[in-house]
Formats: structure tokens, sequence, C-alpha cells
């Protein structure tokens, strides 16, 4: 490489603008800050720039005030259709010029509305290693089946509920004296340390295509 293709190589760089990402929540929003905490850290090359909540009282919005992320709150019952719905959402999401979708604990499933516009680019986590135990209460249904071992997921997001293609798993035993409480606390530490690898990973991949 020439000294001149160095020096553009490096102003590209430079200037190069990291994708712009809109969390979903509807809950805690644990992995929500686990991700803003990643990019602040370095560890994931992205601006989040928005919190999206179906629910007013969710205690992510606390967090993404905290955190010093602008959010925005839609109420699925003012609205006639999930359709009606997403797309205000999606009104919201072309105004910042959002790139990837990032679901963090977001309880409702996905229309076209949103994949049609954001196909291959929103993700999910999940606590469980799917396809096993997709769906609510995977932690309990991993306990309550006997299993040995589970785990957290990334996949992309479909119509379907937790179906999508599998971006990264990681494995968790199941220990005998396992409570659904401290299962579930260590499949979350777990979800906080592989979420932004795996958002991040993606996202490479993809520039690379």
């Amino acid at each position: 490489m020439t000294m001149k293709n160095a020096a553009a190589d490096a102003t590209n760089r430079t200037l190069r603008i990291p994708p712009r990402i809109a969390v979903f929540a509807s809950g805690a929003g644990t992995n929500f800050q686990a991700l803003v905490e990643a990019v602040r850290a370095g560890n994931l090359d992205a601006e989040i720039t928005l919190l999206v909540c179906d629910r007013p009282d969710a205690p992510a919005l606390e967090r993404a005030h905290e955190l010093e992320v602008q959010t925005a709150v839609f109420e699925p019952k003012r609205y006639d259709s999930r359709e009606q719905y997403e797309q205000d959402v999606l009104s919201k999401l072309r105004a910042q010029q959002i790139e990837w979708v990032v679901l963090a604990g977001y309880m409702r499933l996905v229309t076209s509305v949103l994949l049609e516009a954001y196909g291959g680019r929103m993700v999910n986590i999940h606590p469980s290693l799917l396809p096993a135990f997709p769906g609510l209460h995977a932690v309990r249904q991993a306990l309550e089946y006997g299993v040995k071992i589970t785990g957290a997921t990334v996949h992309l997001v479909d119509e379907g509920m937790d179906t999508g293609p599998i971006v990264a798993q990681q494995v968790i035993d199941i220990r005998p004296e396992d409570t659904l409480e401290t299962l579930a606390e260590r499949i979350q530490a777990v979800e906080h340390e592989l979420y932004p690898r795996a958002i991040q990973s993606l996202m490479q991949s993809l520039t690379h295509c």
C-alpha cells in the first residue's frame, strides 16, 4: 500500500459513520443497558440512538433516561391493528435514520411492516438454545423439562416466534441446585456478553459482503 493509499484508507475509517441502532424493549432493559455500555466501551461499533418501548411503565425507559438515550413510546392498544402500530414505529425509525433494529426483551411479534423495512437487519436474543423452548417462559420450560443444558441464542427476526436464522449461541450447564431465579440470572449474564459480540460480528459480515 502506498503512502497515498494508506492516508486515504485512514481518512475513510475516520469519516465512517457507525450504524445507527434502535433497541426495542418492553421490560427491565438490562440487555439494552449492556448494549449501550458495550458501545461506550468500544466493544460494539455502532450508535444506539433510540429506545422504542410498547409499555409506558417499563423500567427500560428509566434506564434510557439515565443513559441519555432518546426514547419513543408506542402503546399498541391505541391502534386498530398491529400493522398500524408498526407504521407509526417505522415512521419514527426513518426519521431517526435507523439502520438496525435490535430486540431486547421486546414482547411482541413483528409484522411484515417492519420486516420488509429491516429484513436481515433485525435481531433478537432469546434465553434458550433455540429451537428448544421458544416463546415465553423459556427458562422455566428448560427447568421443568429437565434438560442438562440451556443457554442464549441470537437470531435474525422473521414473522414467527423465535424462528429466524440463528446468528450465535452460548451454552450454560443447568446445575442440580438451580432455581428459576439463579438460572435466569446466569443466562442474563451470558446474554449481556453474547449480544454485543454477535451484533458486531453480524454487522461486520454484512459490511464485507
